[in-house]
């Protein structure tokens, strides 16, 4: 009972000097955690460099899954659309076939960084998807 009131009294204290301290906090928690993710990379080799979804922001996503899509001739890329949100790919337009549609979504969800997929293409013929 006394350890858990004195880890409160502690955790108030420190919030309470947190609160008061904002920039004081701020300067502390960028220099150390800087020094401490430093530490960690010279620890942990090959993690020097942050994945693709913490670097890319989202035109540059968009950009890099276009590129890894639309390699191929398979499928054509003059009638689809490619943007990105928060990480979320959204292809819009019209493809050729089934195959097509469900080949895109298989190849953009393996591109680095890419946190989903949806799919709004339509088949010749159909209306387009509007969610």
């Amino acid at each position: 009972m006394l350890r858990k009131l004195v880890f409160g009294a502690a955790a108030a204290g420190a919030i309470a000097w947190l609160a008061k301290n904002q920039e004081t906090a701020k300067s502390f928690a960028n220099r150390y955690g800087g020094q401490l993710k430093g530490a960690a990379t010279n620890i942990t080799p090959g993690t020097g460099r942050e994945s693709a979804e913490e670097r890319l922001n989202d035109p540059a996503l968009a950009r890099k899954v276009e590129s890894e899509v639309f390699r191929g001739d398979e499928i054509p890329k003059e009638k689809i659309s490619v943007n990105a949100e928060y990480g979320v790919i959204y292809f819009r337009g019209e493809v050729p076939s089934k195959e097509a549609m469900e080949e895109l979504t298989t190849r953009a969800r393996a591109v680095d960084g890419v946190r989903a997929v949806e799919n709004l293409t339509h088949l010749p013929g159909e209306p387009a998807q509007t969610t």
